[in-house]
């Protein structure tokens, strides 16, 4: 019975608002990102708490590089076979109720990590993190296309991106900290912790548009105008309570006729680039401090800060750039590729840390190569132009499932050139390679954005 009390008093409030306020907007929608953001930065704490606790790890429990590396990737291989899944899901109970669970259980995976033992437990957990985790960005980019114009999308996606490098930055010391002082197990304990608490102000804050307490007419007309509300239910039954979501339609053939699509492929192809430079500094950039440049633990912990702060102002950065090329009359094509290519094609500029012997000049190198991966993580953007209506669960996941082929294959491939060589001189050739690769995609295959029309 709470459904109809909840939902008419909504209704009720936005009618007060549009008539004591007369067209003048209110801003929800600006609620709703900073849950996004709180969470997107927890998740990444969660994921990349590995990543930090791998040097006092690795000695505890024996594992050399190559091993290390595979214990990075494996949180990749349930997390990609989860995308598509995960999307269905989401497309199947919205947005409130998958991200919920979501975090409940990615937070439960990690803070069991700090009770492991041996290898076999730590595996098992990484993998249940990546199944956990991986409806997250698709229902991201489902609740900005739900709440947000276009206009609004890039700055909106930044800001939520952002929560992934703010938090690596400003929490990686108190973190470095607290390992040295408790331990690598007390980082699984505290961020697992936080996670599920948060997991319970998610359930009780959000709301679609139509739900919302504090919404009014003028700003759902607002989004509305500017693309958004393709998820409102658009009826009620006879008590005021809403319809449950409906059903996606979705076929399994339903994927490759999505990836014939060239502005599918191509953004694939580019986020997997990018996110190769995110997925280096995410899982083996602490090491890499550690023993390449033989840091110590308090210096890792400060040096660690300066990438990641470049890397949130390359997100809002790019973000707002193309919002503004948009809103100027600059195409699409040109307003959401071009922050994109430009940051890819300097993130390559990674390699040069190889030949330089001062560690302020090899940080410096790092946050200018981190800023502009920051630059380039606008891809969610074009995820949102270019799904299918009704298909925006399963686009998104088609997405983030390629895009995080890269969690499997860059630990791995960088595990495998230190162990192999002792040094990370090609680990860095690769990611900067692959960074090349990534801008001619956006250049040579992405072609038009615009939203896909499946045609039976």
């Amino acid at each position: 019975m709470s459904q109809p009390i909840q939902s008419t008093r909504a209704d009720s409030t936005r009618q007060t608002n549009a008539t004591a306020g007369t067209a003048r907007r209110t801003k929800a929608r600006y609620q709703i990102l900073s849950l996004l953001a709180v969470g997107t930065m927890i998740n990444y704490l969660d994921r990349t708490v590995l990543g930090i606790a791998a040097p006092q790890l690795t000695r505890e429990l024996g594992i050399n590089a190559a091993l290390m590396g595979l214990l990075f990737s494996v949180f990749s291989w349930s997390y990609a076979a989860s995308q598509i899944p995960g999307g269905l899901f989401l497309d199947r109970f919205g947005s409130k109720v998958t991200y919920f669970l979501s975090m409940t259980f990615w937070s439960l995976c990690t803070l069991a990590q700090g009770l492991v033992h041996g290898i076999g437990a730590l595996f098992a957990f990484r993998l249940g993190l990546g199944v956990s985790e991986a409806p997250c960005f698709p229902t991201n980019s489902r609740v900005v296309a739900t709440w947000f114009p276009q206009s609004e999308r890039a700055m909106a996606t930044a800001t939520y991106t952002v929560g992934e490098y703010i938090g690596l930055a400003f929490f990686s010391p108190f973190l470095f900290m607290l390992m040295g002082a408790f331990g690598w197990r007390s980082l699984f304990y505290v961020v697992g912790g936080v996670g599920i608490v948060f997991g319970g102000i998610w359930w009780l804050f959000y709301r679609e548009p139509h739900e919302h307490p504090s919404v009014n007419q003028a700003e759902l007309d607002y989004i509305e105008a500017g693309g958004g509300l393709t998820h409102r239910k658009k009826d009620a039954d006879s008590s005021g309570a809403s319809a449950a979501p409906a059903k996606s339609g979705f076929e399994w053939r339903t994927i490759g006729r999505l990836l014939k699509h060239r502005q599918l492929s191509g953004i694939c192809l580019g986020q997997f680039a990018g996110n190769s430079t995110l997925v280096f500094f995410l899982t083996w950039f602490p090491t890499y401090l550690a023993t390449e440049r033989h840091m110590a633990w308090l210096k890792i912990g400060f040096f660690a800060i300066m990438p990641f702060i470049a890397a949130s102002i390359g997100v809002m950065f790019g973000g707002l750039f193309s919002d503004w090329l948009l809103r100027r009359g600059t195409s699409p094509n040109v307003a959401r590729k071009l922050p994109i290519i430009s940051g890819l094609l300097l993130a390559s500029t990674i390699i040069l840390a190889n030949y330089v012997e001062s560690n302020v000049a090899v940080i410096a190198i790092l946050s200018v190569a981190f800023f502009a991966q920051g630059m380039a993580a606008l891809g969610w953007t074009l995820v949102s132009d270019i799904a299918p209506d009704g298909l925006l669960g399963v686009t998104g996941g088609i997405f983030n499932f390629a895009a995080n082929l890269a969690g499997i294959v860059t630990p791995l491939v960088v595990g495998f050139i230190v162990a192999a060589t002792g040094s990370f001189v090609g680990a860095l050739v690769f990611i900067g390679a692959v960074a090349l690769i990534g801008a001619l995609s956006y250049i040579f295959i992405v072609g038009d954005i615009k939203r896909i029309v499946l045609v039976d």
